[in-house]
C-alpha cells in the first residue's frame, strides 16, 4: 500500500529530519546527560514515521510499543545515571 502524497509525505521527511538531527546530536554531544533528551526525540521522531509510513491498526498497535519501549529505556538511563532509588536509613 503506497504511501499518501501531500501533507502526509511532509510529515514524514519533517520527522526524518528531526530524527536525523537527534541522531547527529547523540553522537556528537560528549556529556552523556545532554545526550538523553535528543534520544529521547530520536525515538520519538522515529515513532512517528512508523505511524505515517503504513497507516494501519497493527502500525499503530506497533509505533505505540516502540515509543513505550523507547520511554521506559531514556527513562532507565537517566534513573541510572542520576544515582537510581535513593534509600532511607
Amino acid at each position: 500500500m503506497p504511501v499518501a502524497e501531500g501533507m502526509p509525505v511532509i510529515a514524514i521527511y519533517v520527522c526524518a529530519v528531526i530524527a536525523v538531527y537527534a541522531a547527529l546530536r547523540v553522537i556528537l554531544q560528549r556529556n552523556t546527560m545532554r545526550k538523553l533528551p535528543f534520544l529521547n526525540v530520536m525515538s520519538f521522531a522515529v515513532t512517528g514515521i512508523i505511524a505515517l509510513l503504513l497507516p494501519h491498526p497493527i502500525t499503530i498497535a506497533a509505533a505505540a510499543a516502540y515509543f513505550v519501549g523507547s520511554t521506559l529505556e531514556s527513562n532507565a538511563i537517566a534513573s541510572t545515571w542520576a544515582g537510581g532509588i535513593k534509600k532511607d536509613e
